[in-house]
């Protein structure tokens, strides 16, 4: 049953601008979370999906457990949000997804107004075996620039399981995000965490990976791209730590800097203690392509314009 809450019709009207499926927040079928401030607006469970929530001083407590065997047909989705300039949002984010069970989380975090906000996230992600998790997030922070976003997660991946998540940056100013994320992952799991993100003016961008192959055959890729313009600053650390025979890990970084301030850092550390494990790394930081820039300004954009299409190209 789906409860709804004052307040619910402006976030809605700021998540369906920011990208999101408001229908689906309204659909009896599909399992979702509206949570404004320290407020959740509306909720709806569907068979398979336990989904709990309790609010705190500064922020909500949620916890989403899928039952085993369990395949859920719609996404889940979920909208975190402040629209006023000022606030502190804390998210405790506990997921279960148990044996064999398969569920898509779609998630959007929406500051359009930010000025002075602070978004935590501290996430403990437990999938059990032959079950598959797919994590969607995408923010949208207006264009003040005046926002931190700080989530942190611990996941344990059980064996012969999936793991995906995509965490996307790309409309407004970023402010200051710190990413900092930890996957463990037993035999024969498979892990793929994505960021991109496009900074401008003074944003800064830290994203921190730590992957353990712990169980033999795991697998994993960490992709990430990030654009820094103008002034702003990107640090991208990925740890992969192979500890398992025949498990393998593959790093690919990409930075992308525009701007003479401008300023992109990536480091890879690459760890193997087992004679037959692999772990690989690419990584590039370069500048934008001036053909592509000659040919968008030709068509009639201006350079921040040419510069704008081709950097949300590389992102999406």
């Amino acid at each position: 049953m789906i409860t709804i809450k004052e307040g619910y019709p402006e976030i809605i009207d700021a998540y369906g601008k920011a990208g999101g499926n408001e229908e689906a927040l309204t659909s009896k079928e599909v399992a979702s979370l509206v949570v404004h401030e320290n407020r959740v607006l509306s909720a709806n469970q569907v068979e398979g999906i336990s989904l709990k929530s309790e609010q705190k001083e500064k922020g909500v407590a949620v916890e989403l457990t899928v039952e085993e065997g369990k395949k859920i047909k719609y996404p889940v989705h979920l909208c975190f949000g402040i629209l006023p300039k000022e606030g502190l949002q804390e998210i405790d984010l506990k997921v279960n997804v148990q044996d064999y069970a398969e569920v898509s989380i779609v998630a959007h975090c929406i500051f359009p107004n930010a000025v002075n906000i602070i978004h935590k996230m501290d996430a403990d992600i437990k999938i059990g075996n032959n079950a598959k998790f797919y994590y969607n997030e995408t923010h949208y922070h207006g264009d003040f620039g005046g926002i931190k976003v700080i989530p942190k997660a611990k996941i344990e991946v059980g064996e012969k399981s999936e793991y995906q998540n995509t965490f996307s940056l790309i409309e407004g100013r970023v402010g200051k995000l710190d990413i900092n994320y930890e996957v463990t992952c037993a035999a024969r799991s498979v892990v793929e965490i994505v960021a991109k993100v496009y900074g401008k003016e003074d944003d800064v961008i830290k994203i921190f990976d730590r992957v353990n192959l712990n169980g033999e055959g795991a697998r994993s890729l960490v992709k990430t791209r990030v654009v820094p313009t103008d002034r702003s600053w990107s640090e991208v650390i990925g740890e992969t730590y192979a500890n398992a025979a025949y498990a393998r890990g593959h790093m690919d970084c990409m930075e992308v800097v525009i701007g003479e301030q401008a300023i992109a850092r990536a480091i890879p550390l690459l760890v193997a203690t087992n004679d037959k494990a692999k772990v690989t790394h690419e990584a590039a930081i370069g500048s934008i392509d001036k053909k592509q820039m000659q040919t968008l300004m030709a068509r009639g954009l201006d350079e921040d314009e040419a510069i704008d299409v081709i950097v949300k190209g590389i992102l999406r």
